[in-house]
C-alpha cells in the first residue's frame, strides 16, 4: 500500500512543503540576518519570484512532452539542494540576488508540474487529489513550528540548514515518485498552441489574471509579515503559530473542495470569493491588530489562497486539455507567483520602508484587480458557448 501513486505523491507534497514552510516565512529573515536592507531584501525577493516566472513554463513543457513526467521534477529538486547550498558562500547582495533568482526557479517551477502530474494520475478514481495536496499543507505547518523554534534558540542561521536538509529530502521523494511514463515523447502541434492563443484571449486570460491578481497580493505577506511581526512584539514560535493558523484553514478547504457546496462552487465564484477575503485580511492586517486579532485573520488565509488556488485548478481542469496541462498550470505559476508577485514583492520593500506594517494595505489594489477579473470571468462563463479546446 505505501508504495500507491497516493503515497508517493503524498509523500513528494509532504517534503516538498517541509521546504516551503521554512522559505517562504523565513528566507526574508535570513537575508534580515545578513545585515541587508528592506530594500535589497524586496529585491531579493522579487529575483525568486523573477526566476519562477521565466522557468516554470520550461519546466512545465518538458513535463507535457517528456517520455516520463517525473524528469523536470527530479531534475529541480536536485538542483534545490546545489543552489541553497551555495547561499552560504557569500552574504554579498548581487550574489544573494543570483541565487534567489535560481532558487525562486527549481522550487517553484516544480509546483505546476506536480499538480498537473498529480491531477492527472488522480483522475478515474485512482485517488484523492485533495488529501494528498492537503498532507503537503500539514507538513508546512510542521516546518512553521519547527523552523520558528529553531530560530528562536539558535538564530537565523537555522534557516539555511534546514532548507539544505528539506532539499535533500525532496530531491529522494521526487526520485520515488511513479515516473508517469507516456508512450512516446509528444512534439507541440502549432494548432495546439494556436487554440491555446485564442483561449488566452478569452476566458483563460481572465482566470490567469484573477489568480495572479488575487495570489500577488500576498506579495507584502511573504517578503515582511515574519520581520513586521517580530518588531510588533510576537517571538519567533508566535510568528510560525501565525503561518500555521492560516495552513491549517487551508488544509480544511482542500479536504472538503471536492464536497457540497465547495464541489459545486465554479472556478469564477472561488475566484471572486478569493479576491473578497484579500481584500478584508490585508486591510485590517495592516492595522498592527493585536496577535488574538491576527490569528483570526489568518483563518482568511482559506479564500485569499486555497479559494483562489482551487479555482485556477478547477477552471484548468475543465477548460484546458490534457496536453497542455502543466503548461496553464505554468503559466498561472509565472503570473500568480513570478511576474506580478516579483513586482508585489520589489515594491513591498519600499512600502515596508515608508510604513512598515501599514504596507499590507497596499496588497488590496491587486485584490481589486483579481475581483474584477473574476466578476469578468463569471459573466463570460455565463453566456451560452464553447469554451473547451477539443
Amino acid at each position: 500500500m505505501i508504495r500507491t501513486p497516493a503515497f508517493r505523491f503524498a509523500g513528494y507534497y509532504g517534503a516538498f512543503y517541509l521546504l516551503l514552510g521554512c522559505f517562504l516565512p523565513y528566507f526574508p529573515q535570513w537575508l534580515d540576518g545578513q545585515g541587508l536592507s528592506p530594500e535589497w531584501i524586496g529585491w531579493i525577493v522579487a529575483a525568486g519570484m523573477a526566476g519562477r516566472t521565466l522557468v516554470s513554463p520550461i519546466g512545465a513543457r518538458w513535463s507535457d512532452t517528456a517520455i516520463r513526467r517525473r524528469d523536470p521534477i527530479l531534475a529541480f529538486a536536485i538542483g534545490c539542494v546545489v543552489v541553497f547550498g551555495l547561499h552560504g558562500a557569500s552574504s554579498l547582495p548581487w550574489v544573494l540576488l543570483v541565487l534567489s533568482f535560481l532558487s525562486g526557479a527549481l522550487v517553484f517551477g516544480q509546483i505546476p508540474v506536480i499538480d498537473a502530474f498529480a491531477i492527472r494520475s488522480a483522475r478515474g478514481g485512482a485517488f484523492s487529489f485533495g488529501p494528498v495536496r492537503a498532507f503537503g499543507s500539514a507538513m508546512f505547518i510542521v516546518a512553521n513550528f519547527t523552523a520558528g523554534f529553531l530560530i528562536d534558540r539558535l538564530g537565523t542561521q537555522s534557516i539555511l540548514a534546514w532548507l539544505i536538509l528539506a532539499a535533500g529530502l525532496l530531491a529522494l521523494a521526487a526520485a520515488w515518485l511513479p515516473e508517469g511514463r507516456r508512450e512516446e515523447a509528444q512534439a507541440p502541434g502549432k494548432g495546439d498552441i494556436g487554440r491555446l492563443l485564442v483561449m488566452l484571449a478569452g476566458p483563460l486570460g481572465l482566470a490567469l489574471l484573477a489568480s495572479a491578481m488575487v495570489q500577488a497580493g500576498h506579495g507584502f505577506y511573504y517578503a515582511f509579515s515574519a520581520k513586521a511581526w517580530s518588531e510588533q512584539g510576537f517571538s519567533g514560535t508566535a510568528i510560525g503559530a501565525l503561518w500555521a493558523s492560516g495552513v491549517v484553514v487551508e488544509i480544511a478547504f482542500l479536504w472538503l473542495s471536492g464536497k457540497g457546496l465547495l464541489g459545486r462552487a465554479s472556478p469564477a465564484v472561488l475566484l471572486g470569493v478569493g479576491a473578497i477575503g484579500s481584500v478584508v485580511r490585508w486591510g485590517l492586517t495592516a492595522l498592527s491588530p493585536p496577535l488574538w486579532a491576527l490569528f483570526i485573520l489568518q483563518s482568511l488565509h482559506a479564500l485569499t489562497f486555497a479559494a483562489t488556488y482551487v479555482g485556477f485548478l478547477r477552471f484548468a481542469a475543465d477548460n484546458v486539455p490534457d496536453e497542455h496541462a502543466a503548461l496553464a498550470q505554468a503559466l498561472n505559476s509565472a503570473l500568480s507567483g513570478g511576474l506580478v508577485m516579483a513586482a508585489a514583492s520589489a515594491a513591498s520593500g519600499y512600502f515596508y520602508a515608508q510604513l512598515g506594517a501599514g504596507g499590507f494595505a497596499i496588497m488590496i489594489i491587486p485584490a481589486l484587480c483579481g475581483l474584477v477579473a473574476a466578476v469578468f470571468l463569471y459573466r463570460q462563463q455565463a453566456l451560452p458557448g464553447p469554451e473547451k479546446i477539443d
